[in-house]
């Protein structure tokens, strides 16, 4: 085996090792070359080499969405570092283990006018939920930091920050180790399995006639299905999902939107629930957080073993405990309540659903023809990513089929990594994988398509409207130059040459006709990863989706 010279690596790697730390993507540089050694030379380890740091970030967050383990990124001294930065946000908030290793110069060169240095301690410190700054010298100090930042990532879900500084030569090598290191095991476990004060909210639920779940992110299977068809059975409760909750009935509402966007306040009044039951990570729904926040529930339970964020300004209690836990608990000590609540909502959503076919059978090619068309045509059991803006909200209003997966990186809902993302979930995952973006988010992160491990069937749906569709949407915009160039962000760039400089399949599409057929040559060829680019146009897709809205309350 042929190990790092410097002892600071070898430490590093063994701990990793021990840890069960396996997944290890690194980025080309000088100051990490010992780490870069001493992964890439041990079988047990799985390395990517990705050049690009932020590219390299968000895939190995996409593999570790996937594997439900850490995965580390392990990069050279500088700005290398900052690049990580967004994706390490992502994880922060989508409570994702990511394990930062970052080379250092020694502390005796920085600001001293060196080459290649920033201050690198601490740097993620607002978004981290441990940073280890180690020393030159190996140490039983450095040690423990080290098994900490592993631990913590682990137990708390989410990026930490080791800090190595290494001192010239770099790139020499020794066959046996030098080191010992000591390797700490935690028996720290996250959440109970009770209910503290059980009969006072046993006693809210049971009297409570308007219940309502609200899911966000949220990994499937997690619910058992009595709780589930519990949520079903009782007449006081309505249960919202959102496209990335994974939960599924026949009787959930499953687009927010298209149910509450024609209330008006009488409405708005009757919806108004007693108790509000929140699980899951971000919501993308503006219009369900602007009700209640409006429209305060009396109670607001979050079930979270670690964050409860007050996102309606009404949180009465948070419950540290895994959800499916929760309910078991709750449920078996409560009672249906006598209701209408569920049977009027439930009564207005299939009127709103018999609207909806009505006019996705009526619109011409446009984004929203393009999801219905997409998304029913989405392979079962697949694993579907979404990017952020406009492409998740139209995917919030289609039916997803239930053996689907459905991810999007809503920590911090940032176009900025998705592509590398879905790569990094593709190569995490078994199944297949595709992934749905719109043009500014996939140019934003074309460098995704510089990697060499994209599974040959993974396929990329681009619906290119020729800029930032989601601010066509919004409230405000205006048919002006600032607007276009600054906002929306005009352009008539295609996939089509980048597809080709990547060896991907390259199809297109800019109508119904071609738009099915090209769904069926996407799945059909699996030589290499495919991209299937839809053109749709600009001036008429916002028209095309406020009308969808205003028709819903058509009687």
């Amino acid at each position: 085996m042929i190990y790092p010279k410097i002892a600071l690596a070898q430490s590093i790697i063994e701990i990793c090792l021990a840890k069960g730390i396996t997944n290890i993507i690194i980025s080309p540089g000088s100051r990490n070359a010992p780490l870069t050694i001493g992964f890439a030379q041990n079988p047990n380890f799985k390395c990517y080499s990705i050049a690009d740091e932020r590219c390299a970030a968000f895939f190995a967050l996409g593999i570790a969405q996937q594997t439900k383990k850490p995965t580390a990124i392990v990069c050279t001294s500088g700005s290398a570092l900052l690049n990580y930065y967004p994706a390490v946000a992502e994880a922060f908030y989508s409570q994702i283990p990511l394990i930062v290793i970052s080379a250092d110069r020694p502390q005796s060169k920085i600001d001293i006018g060196d080459g290649q240095t920033i201050r690198q301690e601490n740097v993620f410190q607002n978004h981290s939920v441990f940073n280890a700054n180690l020393t030159e010298d190996v140490s039983v100090e450095n040690d423990l930091k080290i098994n900490k930042a592993i631990e913590t990532a682990i137990l708390q879900k989410g990026p930490v920050h080791i800090n190595a500084p290494f001192e010239e030569p770099l790139y020499e090598t020794v066959e046996k180790l030098s080191v010992e290191p000591k390797i700490t095991y935690s028996d720290e476990t996250l959440g109970t399995k009770l209910i503290e004060n059980e009969a006072e909210f046993v006693s809210i639920w049971n009297t409570a006639k308007r219940k309502l779940v609200l899911v966000g992110v949220n990994e499937a299977n997690s619910i058992d299905d009595k709780i589930i068809e519990n949520f079903a059975n009782d007449p006081s409760i309505v249960v919202l999902t959102e496209t990335t909750s994974n939960l599924h009935h026949p009787s959930f509402i499953n687009s927010i939107d298209t149910l509450i966007t024609p209330f008006d306040d009488a409405d708005f009044e009757e919806f108004q629930p007693e108790i509000l039951v929140t699980f899951g990570g971000m919501i993308v729904s503006k219009r369900i957080k602007a009700f209640l926040r409006k429209y305060k529930p009396k109670h607001h339970w979050h079930i979270d073993t670690l964050r409860a964020y007050d996102t309606f300004s009404a949180l009465t209690q948070h419950f540290v405990m895994q959800p499916n836990d929760f309910f078991n608990e709750l449920l078996s000590k409560t009672i249906f309540t006598e209701s209408n609540y569920f049977a009027e909502i439930n009564a207005i959503y299939d009127l709103r659903k018999a609207r909806r076919t009505e006019y996705l059978e009526k619109i011409p090619f446009s984004d929203f023809k393009v999801f219905e068309k997409v998304i029913e045509s989405l392979p079962k059991n697949s694993q579907l990513q979404i990017s952020n803006s406009s492409a998740i909200r139209y995917a919030q209003l289609i039916d997803i089929e239930n053996s689907i997966e459905v991810f999007c990186n809503r920590g911090t809902s940032g176009i900025d990594g998705s592509t590398s993302t879905a790569i990094g979930a593709a190569v995490g995952s078994t199944k297949q994988g595709v992934f749905i973006t719109g043009d500014i988010s996939f140019l934003y992160d074309s460098n995704a398509l510089w990697n060499s491990y994209i599974p040959k069937n993974f396929k990329i749906i681009l619906i290119n409207n020729g800029g930032g569709g989601i601010f066509r949407i919004l409230p405000g915009h205006e048919e002006k130059p600032v607007f276009n160039t600054y906002f929306e962000t005009s352009h008539h760039l295609t996939a089509e040459h980048l597809a080709k400089m990547y060896g991907f399949n390259y199809f297109k599409a800019s109508d119904v006709i071609s738009l099915e057929t090209g769904i069926e040559a996407l799945y059909y060829e699996n030589d290499n990863p495919s991209i299937f680019e839809i053109f749709t146009p600009t001036l008429e897709n916002d028209v095309i989706l406020k009308q969808y809205f205003r028709d819903l309350n058509i009687q």
